[in-house]
């Protein structure tokens, strides 16, 4: 549990330079919040950074925002853990639903001039959707901030030698300070710099590790040779869905998680669509996720790539997957265990500093994310309306504050799963597969109504929750293991079962209940929506790398080559 003692095992033994990295690391991270404070004049400055900033930035911090604690630990947990197809949660998990957002739907959302994904909700559904939606959503994100909080806490336990429970409340009052400070500007140009630092941290590891191992070919024998079979390749994936049939395990990979969970999550997840909301034109907008989803397909080739490595490298990884663990070191484990054999004083300051680096981007957009809702949704909404911009924003700094205290206790929950993306995915069937169901019918069906909004949105929930409950262990000791699936397998049937039980509920709603008067949908929906008001009047004029389809259809041709040739 998440008081225990420090585990002696992982201790990394940091120097003087080491720690000298650190903290200058951090003295940047400080500062980044100072520098913003004072570009802070409005609450629209501080949700949505006036949405004033470049593409490239957006860019860059779309997929740092992502890039966080459970990506790092949990991804590198399952290259350890089942291999080559945990590449599957990036070339078909994230980059096609990416380019969707950037192609389709981020005209609608920039054009709109919402200030988040419920309160397009609202526009569309009204006030029970939204309500559901902005509950939902900000429950989701104080759970995850509480997984990035924990994994934080575990590296500085780990350097320090700290209790658990010093290191969450140290590592939260980081992240508190500059997201309170300078809002959403903070949070963006901190993870532009975490993203760099990031790479810095993970690409020599990689390196390292390949050279111990004797390179390409000599890890490709000891996997080969090691005790869990098919690691070294992505497809069917079955020891990632659990699936003994290949097709079923097939069908799973592409429509639970490439369509429902990937499409979900990517597109009307609004701690991603926050960054791209906060370019400073449509075009810029559309091609934030569009230019983060080049970094994202070379990405796991040094965060899944180091956990294989770890699997043949590590005794205590390796021991687990011959089930021989003695419950010391879980697969959660398998980064640090790789550091702490690998890299040298200096080398292990930086890899240090980029995992807090991670943590903190990804605990920072859950908080950056949740203010915004919370202020703008709920408490402008249903709380105390029309008062004064500042107020909002002294709201938005409260609920930050809120939100990072609630987020120490939320981490006692991760503590309790060995591998952080079962707990994640089960998230994600509970509340982006239902939202992905009613934003994408009531996008593109003009007669969707409110009534089938609000609930279509809380059946799928349910259906999902229902499913992780008669589940083996999607819900740990909550699960009744009524019927046989289990981890990353039960998740992606979860949020098929929200979809289907959504778009089903809506539609038979729908037929029994009036529709809104079509002028009111204008921007709402795609038919009744003008193409000059998806488009940026000026993208004619832009150069060839500035302009989002042939963007787009770069990023899949590359994607699809990259399935191809690591089949």
């Amino acid at each position: 549990m998440i008081l225990e003692a420090t585990n002696d095992a992982l201790r990394l033994d940091a120097n003087f330079v080491d720690y000298t990295l650190v903290a200058i690391y951090f003295v940047f991270v400080i500062g980044i919040g100072l520098a913003a404070r004072r570009q802070v004049s409005t609450s629209l400055d501080f949700f949505l950074s006036g949405r004033s900033l470049p593409a490239w930035v957006t860019g860059l911090a779309f997929i740092s925002a992502n890039l966080g604690a459970v990506e790092i630990m949990g991804m590198s947990a399952n290259g350890a853990q089942i291999g080559m197809a945990t590449m599957h949660y990036y070339w078909i998990g994230a980059i096609p639903a990416m380019l969707f957002l950037g192609v389709v739907m981020m005209p609608f959302y920039y054009g709109s001039k919402v200030r988040s994904v419920p309160e397009f909700m609202r526009r569309r559904f009204g006030t029970g959707a939204h309500l559901v939606n902005a509950l939902s959503f900000a429950l989701a994100q104080l759970l995850i901030a509480g997984v990035n909080l924990y994994l934080l806490a575990t590296i500085v336990n780990v350097l320090l030698g700290w209790p658990l429970w010093i290191s969450l409340i140290a590592a939260a009052a980081v992240v508190l300070t500059y997201t309170a400070l300078g809002g959403l500007s903070a949070a963006i140009y901190n993870e532009v710099l975490q993203f760099f630092v990031i790479v810095a941290a993970l690409l020599p590891l990689t390196i390292v590790g390949l050279h111990r191992v004797g390179g390409i070919d000599g890890l490709v024998d000891k996997v080969n040779n090691g005790p869990v079979d098919g690691m070294l390749s992505s497809w069917p994936g079955q020891n990632l869905t659990g699936f003994e049939s290949p097709t079923a395990s097939v069908i799973g990979i592409v429509l639970g998680l490439g369509f429902v969970l990937s499409f979900g999550y990517w597109t009307t997840n609004f701690v991603e669509v926050q960054r791209a909301m906060a370019s400073n034109s449509m075009s810029a907008a559309r091609r934030a996720p569009i230019i983060g989803s080049f970094p994202k397909m070379f990405i796991p080739f040094i965060i899944i790539i180091p956990g294989i490595i770890a699997s043949v490298l590590a005794p205590e990884i390796l021991a687990l997957n011959e089930g021989k663990g003695d419950g010391s070191v879980q697969y959660n484990d398998a980064l640090l265990i790789l550091i702490r054999d690998l890299l040298p004083n200096g080398m292990l300051g930086v890899a240090i500093a980029g995992l807090m680096a991670a943590f903190m981007a990804g605990m920072a957009a859950n908080i950056s994310a949740f203010n915004t809702v919370f202020s703008y949704d709920l408490w402008q909404q249903y709380v105390k309306k029309d008062r004064p911009d500042g107020y909002y924003t002294r709201v938005g700094r409260i609920a930050t504050i809120a939100a990072t205290v609630v987020a120490i206790f939320t981490a006692l929950l991760a503590s309790g799963y060995s591998n952080l993306m079962d707990y994640l995915q089960t998230l994600f069937g509970f509340f982006n597969a239902p939202l992905f169901a009613t934003f994408i019918l009531g996008m593109f069906w003009k007669r969707m109504t409110a009534t089938a909004g609000w609930a279509g949105l809380s059946s799928g929930t349910i259906a999902a929750i229902a499913v992780a409950v008669l589940s083996q262990d999607a819900l740990g000791p909550l699960s009744i293991g009524a019927i046989d699936l289990s981890g990353q397998g039960a998740s992606f049937v979860a949020a098929g079962a929200a979809f289907v039980v959504d778009i089903v509920v809506s539609v038979i709603v729908t037929l029994f209940t009036r529709p809104r008067v079509e002028s009111e949908l204008k921007g709402l929906v795609y038919s009744l929506t003008p193409k000059a008001d998806r488009t940026d009047p000026n993208e004619s004029s832009l150069p060839w790398y500035q302009r989002p389809v042939l963007l787009a259809g770069i990023s899949l041709t590359m994607v699809v080559i990259l399935n191809i040739t690591f089949h």
